[in-house]
C-alpha cells in the first residue's frame, strides 16, 4: 500500500513509534500494578475494620464481597458501556474511580461510607483489566504477546508492594490516613497515565488482530484460563496446612508462600517469552504437566525439599497465565475488548469458587485428596490445549 510504503521507518502498521509503544506499555503496567495492589492491600484492612465496626466474620465476608464482587461482576458491562472510549481515557476513568472510592472510605462517613467507597473502588477496578490489555494490544497489534506478559507480570509487583506498605503503615498511622495515602498514589498514577499514554491509539490494529475466526477456540482458551486459576487457588488453600504437616511453623509457612510467589512472578515474566519460542500449545503442555507433577511431589517431600521445589512450582503455576492472556487477541471473535472482559471474568469467578470446591472435596475425603484434585485439574488442561491447536493453526 502507498501509505505503508511512505511510513516513517521508526513506525510500523500501528502508527506508533517504539518510544510511544513503550510509554503506553509503561502506563498500562502502572495502572495494573496499582489496581492489583489496591485489591490485595484491602486484606490488610479487614482486621482493623472488624475491630472498628464490630463486624462478625460473615459481615466481614460481605464487606469484602462489595469490592471483589463489583470488580468481578462488572467487567463485561463496563466494557460494553465504555466501548466507544479509547483505552487511555478508560484507564484514566478507572484509576480515578478507584482512588475516589478509597477517598470515600477514608472520610468520616461511618460504615455506610466504607461500603459505598468499596463499591466505587470496585467499579473502577472492573474497568482496568480489559482496558489495560486493550491499550497494550492497540499499541503493539499482532506483536502484543510478550508485552501482554510484561503487563501481566506488573500486577504481581503491585500485589507485592502495596500490601507490604500498608502492613508497615497501619501500626503507626490511622487506617483512614493510610487510605488517603493510597488515594493520593492513585492521583499520581492518573497524572502519569495522562502524560505517558498517546492521546489516540489506533483501533484498527485491534480489529486486525482479531478478525473473528476464533469462536470455538476462544471458549476453549477461556476454559483453560479458568482451570489454570482454579489449580492455583486450590493449591494455595492447602499449602499452609501442608507446611504445618511437614513440621513447619508460621515462619516456614511465610517462607513457603514467599518462595512460591517469587517463582510465580519470575514465571509470568519468562513464560510469555517461552510462548513466543515454543508456541502456546507446547508451552502450556510443559507448564501444566510440571504443575501437576510438582504439586503431587510436595505431598511426599520433607520440608527442606518442599521449600526447594516451591519456587519451581511457582514458575509453572503462575507462568501459564501470561501465555493465555497473550492468546486472547488471537482467538477473540472480532471484539477484543469484550473478549478480555469475558476472559478476566471467568478467571476471577474460578478463583473465587475453586477454594470452596477443593475445600469441600477435602472435607469429605482428606487434604491429600484435595491437593491431588488441584493437580488433576492442571493435568486436565493438557488435552484441552491440544484441542486448541487447530484453532491456533487456522489463525496463521
Amino acid at each position: 500500500m502507498a501509505e505503508a510504503a511512505g511510513a516513517r521507518p521508526d513506525r510500523d502498521a500501528s502508527g506508533l513509534s517504539k518510544p510511544e509503544k513503550s510509554r503506553s506499555l509503561l502506563a498500562a503496567c502502572l495502572a495494573h500494578a496499582l489496581h492489583d495492589g489496591y485489591t490485595d492491600a484491602l486484606y490488610a484492612f479487614l482486621p482493623v475494620w472488624q475491630a472498628q465496626f464490630g463486624l462478625s466474620y460473615a459481615m466481614l465476608a460481605v464487606v469484602r464481597a462489595l469490592y471483589f464482587g463489583t470488580m468481578g461482576g462488572l467487567q463485561i458491562p463496563a466494557d460494553r458501556v465504555l466501548r466507544g472510549w479509547s483505552p487511555r481515557a478508560a484507564l484514566i476513568l478507572s484509576t480515578t474511580a478507584a482512588a475516589a472510592g478509597l477517598l470515600l472510605m477514608a472520610l468520616p462517613l461511618g460504615f455506610a461510607g466504607l461500603c459505598v467507597g468499596l463499591v466505587v473502588a470496585g467499579i473502577g477496578s472492573s474497568i482496568q483489566h480489559p482496558r489495560g490489555s486493550m491499550l497494550v494490544v492497540a499499541s503493539y497489534g499482532t506483536a502484543a504477546r510478550q508485552p501482554l506478559g510484561i503487563y501481566n507480570f506488573s500486577g504481581d509487583l503491585g500485589k507485592a508492594a502495596l500490601p507490604a506498605a500498608v502492613a508497615m503503615l497501619l501500626p503507626i498511622l490511622a487506617w483512614q490516613s493510610v487510605l488517603l495515602l493510597l488515594a493520593g498514589l492513585g492521583a499520581v498514577i492518573v497524572a502519569a497515565l495522562a502524560t505517558l499514554t498517546p492521546a489516540a491509539t489506533p483501533s484498527d490494529v485491534v480489529k486486525d488482530a482479531a478478525p473473528g475466526r476464533g469462536g470455538g477456540g476462544f471458549r476453549i482458551l477461556t476454559t483453560i484460563g479458568a482451570l489454570d486459576t482454579a489449580t492455583r487457588m486450590g493449591y494455595l488453600l492447602f499449602l499452609p496446612f501442608l507446611i504445618h504437616a511437614q513440621g513447619g511453623g508460621l515462619q516456614a509457612v511465610g517462607a513457603a508462600l514467599a518462595l512460591l510467589f517469587i517463582g510465580g512472578a519470575f514465571g509470568k515474566a519468562t513464560c510469555a517469552w517461552l510462548g513466543e519460542r515454543l508456541g502456546v500449545v507446547g508451552t502450556v503442555i510443559i507448564t501444566e504437566t510440571a504443575t501437576a507433577l510438582l504439586i503431587a511431589a510436595t505431598l511426599v517431600t520433607p520440608l527442606p525439599l518442599t521449600l526447594v521445589l516451591l519456587p519451581m512450582l511457582g514458575v509453572v503455576l503462575n507462568g501459564t497465565s501470561s501465555v493465555l492472556y497473550g492468546t486472547v487477541p488471537d482467538l477473540s471473535t472480532g471484539d477484543t475488548g469484550r473478549a478480555f472482559a469475558i476472559f478476566y471474568t471467568s478467571v476471577i469467578c474460578a478463583g473465587g469458587l475453586a477454594p470452596i470446591l477443593y475445600g469441600t472435596i477435602a472435607d469429605h475425603s482428606s487434604r491429600t485428596v484435595g491437593v491431588l484434585a488441584s493437580a488433576a485439574t492442571a493435568a486436565l488442561i493438557v488435552p484441552l490445549v491440544l484441542a486448541l491447536r487447530p484453532h491456533l493453526h487456522r489463525r496463521r
